[in-house]
C-alpha cells in the first residue's frame, strides 16, 4: 500500500535542511542536502509509523497558509 506525506523543509543557520511530516508527531529528520534529508525523512517516517497506534487514523494534512503581518502591527504599542 502507497501512502503519501508532506514534509515541511527548512534551512537551519549551519545550512543543514531540516524537515517535519506535520501528520506524525515528532517525526523529523536533517540532512546536508535535500536529497539527504528526504532519504533520512523516509527512515524516519517509517519508524513514527511503527509507533503508530492506528495508522488509518492519522490526521488529514490540509496544507501549509502564510499569514502577513504588517511590521506596525507586531511591534509592542506604549
Amino acid at each position: 500500500m502507497k501512502r503519501e506525506f508532506y514534509v515541511y523543509v527548512e534551512r537551519d543557520e549551519d545550512g543543514f535542511y531540516v524537515g517535519e511530516v506535520p501528520q506524525l508527531r515528532g517525526c523529523y529528520a536533517q540532512g546536508r542536502s535535500l536529497e539527504e534529508l528526504m532519504g533520512n525523512m523516509s527512515e524516519v517516517i517509517e519508524l513514527c509509523l511503527e509507533d503508530t497506534e492506528e495508522p488509518g487514523s492519522l490526521p488529514e494534512f490540509v496544507g501549509i497558509q502564510r499569514v502577513v503581518l504588517d511590521d506596525t502591527s507586531t511591534r509592542p504599542q506604549g
